[in-house]
C-alpha cells in the first residue's frame, strides 16, 4: 500500500514521503495512529504542490537576502555610547543596538539574530560586523562607536 507520511517515523522516513509499504503496517499502525494518510490522488497533488509553494518560498527568501546583501554594501552604522576618558564603553554595543540604528538611519530592516560579532565592542572605533542573510548569502556592516 502507498501511503504518504504526516510525520517523521523511525526507520521509514520524513514528513511527506511517499512510501510502498505492507498493508497490515499501513492499516494496523501508520493510518490509525496519525502517521499516515493513504497515498490518492489527491493526496499527491496536495503534496507535489506544498513542495513546489516550499521551492518557491525558498528561491523568494534567497532573492530577498541577496537584494539586502546588496544595499548592505558600504553601509556605515554611527553609534553614539557613553564611556570612560580612556576610551572603553559602560557596557558593550549589543547586536539589537546595531539593527535599530541600521534601520533608523539607513531603512534597511535585519532581525539582530543574523547579525554576528566576533568579539565584543567596548571600546570607541570602528568595527565590521557580519550580517548572516542566507546559508551562502552575507554581508558586512561597517560599525563607528563615538562618544556623546
Amino acid at each position: 500500500m502507498k501511503v504518504i507520511l504526516t510525520q517523521d517515523v523511525p526507520s521509514q522516513g520524513k514528513k511527506g514521503a511517499l512510501l510502498n509499504v505492507s498493508d497490515g503496517y499501513a492499516r494496523n499502525y501508520l493510518l490509525p495512529r496519525g502517521l499516515a494518510i493513504e497515498a490518492t490522488k489527491k493526496a499527491i497533488d496536495d503534496l507535489e504542490a506544498k513542495e513546489a509553494a516550499a521551492v518557491r518560498r525558498a528561491a523568494l527568501e534567497k532573492q530577498n537576502a541577496a537584494e539586502t546583501a546588496e544595499k548592505l554594501m558600504g553601509v556605515t552604522v554611527k553609534i553614539v555610547k557613553s564611556g570612560s576618558d580612556d576610551g572603553r564603553l559602560y557596557g558593550s554595543v549589543t547586536t539589537m543596538e546595531i539593527a535599530d540604528a541600521l534601520k533608523a538611519q539607513h531603512k534597511i530592516d535585519i532581525d539582530k539574530r543574523k547579525l554576528s560579532i566576533a568579539d565584543p565592542i567596548k571600546a570607541y572605533g570602528s568595527y565590521t560586523v557580519d550580517v548572516k542573510l542566507y546559508p551562502e548569502i552575507s554581508g558586512k556592516i561597517n560599525v563607528i562607536v563615538t562618544a556623546k
